[in-house]
């Protein structure tokens, strides 16, 4: 398919990249975009690249990320490798932390091994040493650092088009008025009645509810979850 510049920025025109949201509309105009081979590929290289320059980086360009990594031009794949070694997320951290492999695995979609590192990381945020415990008590909370919080969310965010993340879970616990049972309910963390089992019963993919992942403490009470979804880091 082909299409002249003029064609494909009045597709870009209609995306709105401000909005947090990602639907069905701009999957299909991004989608269309891409279907017109090189010339779009680069203009939607140039405006990811122009935006994470701006340190303006959202879900949409998650998805932008995707469509390019999933085409088969060569030299789109020669920029993102380039300009993208370590992803389109800035990894702000208050304490030195490396949250590349996260972002790896989050790119690949690999979320249940992501959720394993997610885990992981929190601990060393919060100096816990791994011979002692690999989880989180509700008083380790309050002293993360929101920079890094606020880093592991926006990696969950973008890559999953902002259908997962700690942020998504707080937006569905206030959206229920701070109900426990109707936030598990909805996020497919209980079905039928019971609390879903580890890692079988979980969903580890983009078909997931929103605010499914990542998991958290899911099986040592709600105070934990309650102090994270707490946090000053939401705002």
């Amino acid at each position: 398919m082909h299409a002249n510049d003029d064609q494909v920025q009045q597709l870009l025109d209609k995306i709105n990249f401000k909005s947090v949201e990602i639907n069905e509309n701009q999957i299909d105009l991004i989608q269309k975009i891409s279907e017109y081979g090189a010339p779009a590929l680069n203009m939607l290289f140039e405006i990811l690249h122009e935006r994470q320059g701006k340190a303006e980086i959202g879900p949409i360009d998650g998805l932008i990320y995707e469509t390019l990594r999933c085409s088969s031009d060569s030299h789109i794949q020669h920029l993102l490798d380039k300009y993208f070694t370590m992803g389109i997320v800035p990894l702000k951290s208050e304490k030195n932390i490396d949250y590349d492999e996260l972002q790896q695995l989050l790119a690949k979609k690999d979320f249940l091994q992501a959720n394993i590192v997610t885990q992981a990381k929190l601990c060393e945020l919060a100096e816990i040493n791994p011979k002692d415990r690999q989880w989180l008590y509700f008083t380790d909370i309050p002293t993360l650092p929101a920079t890094d919080l606020q880093t592991i969310d926006n990696l969950w965010r973008i890559y999953s088009f902002n259908r997962f993340g700690f942020s998504i879970q707080k937006q569905i616990w206030t959206s229920v008025k701070h109900d426990w049972t109707h936030l598990l309910i909805k996020i497919k963390w209980i079905v039928n009645n019971n609390l879903c089992r580890y890692p079988q019963e979980f969903i580890w993919d983009m078909t997931a509810p929103k605010g499914h992942l990542p998991l958290f403490n899911q099986l040592r009470g709600t105070q934990a979850l309650t102090s994270l979804l707490s946090h000053k880091a939401w705002g």
